[in-house]
């Protein structure tokens, strides 16, 4: 009897297996846009404001992200007394950090910049893909802390790309990388998202985020969608 429920239990493990490995890119991709909320509800964002903190070195520093949708995102932070920021707009792409001896604000280059405005989509880049002009692609799965992910790597128009993990469970993003040019060298960046919370709005989003290229993981206390954004904050100033 024993046997007999344990070939069960296998035989089932194994068609589920094979059923989540049979799934198309784009089967995948509904999944996760109704674990995250829905498509209907996502397309309602105009604008996404984010406040969220780092710890370093015992200082906690706050960071805040602003996106309108298709015109502009800015993410600002404040440490040691000095504040800096990034912006990315339909017209280009500045950055200011007086931290490392910035006197005034500089364009990013070409290659963060066409990495960059992907960001104006706050909605997600992933609903309406080829409507966008992007293509998705399934390729190998893989092992994101000891769970064989769905990965989908989307080739934008741009002509750059970036690869998701998706949970095969939750259908939630875990992971993202990307390969970027920076100061002449060639990047890899993850970034692993995870504490998924449910907005007023009902959409889902990530709470926590860790990346590599930051010694500590992002932790976001508030979100704010569709309220009133001063778009002056784009403009570029000391």
């Amino acid at each position: 009897m024993k046997v007999s429920k344990r070939l069960s239990i296998s035989l089932l493990g194994m068609l589920i297996s094979a059923l989540s490995f049979g799934q198309s890119a784009d089967e995948i991709i509904n999944k996760h846009l109704e674990a995250i909320g829905g498509k209907e509800n996502w397309k309602k964002v105009n604008s996404i404001r984010q406040e969220a903190s780092i710890s370093i070195q015992g200082m906690e520093i706050p960071v805040i992200t602003t996106t309108v949708h298709n015109k502009a995102t800015k993410q600002e932070y404040t440490a040691m007394g000095m504040s800096a920021y990034s912006i990315i707009t339909n017209e280009g792409g500045w950055s200011f950090n007086p931290m490392q001896g910035q006197a005034e604000p500089e364009a990013i280059n070409e290659e963060q910049l066409k990495y960059g405005k992907y960001q104006l989509d706050a909605q997600g880049e992933l609903i309406d893909y080829k409507e966008k002009g992007h293509s998705i692609e399934k390729i190998e799965n893989e092992d994101v802390d000891g769970i064989s992910c769905f990965r989908l790597k989307i080739n934008r128009k741009e002509g750059t790309s970036t690869i998701f993990c998706v949970d095969p469970t939750s259908y939630y993003i875990v992971r993202n990388s990307s390969t970027i040019s920076a100061g002449g060298q060639v990047v890899e960046v993850i970034t692993n998202l995870s504490n998924y919370q449910k907005l007023p709005e009902g959409i889902v989003v990530p709470f926590t985020m860790e990346n590599s290229q930051i010694p500590a993981p992002l932790n976001i206390s508030k979100v704010e969608v569709n309220g009133k954004i001063d778009e002056a904050i784009f403009k570029v100033s000391k």
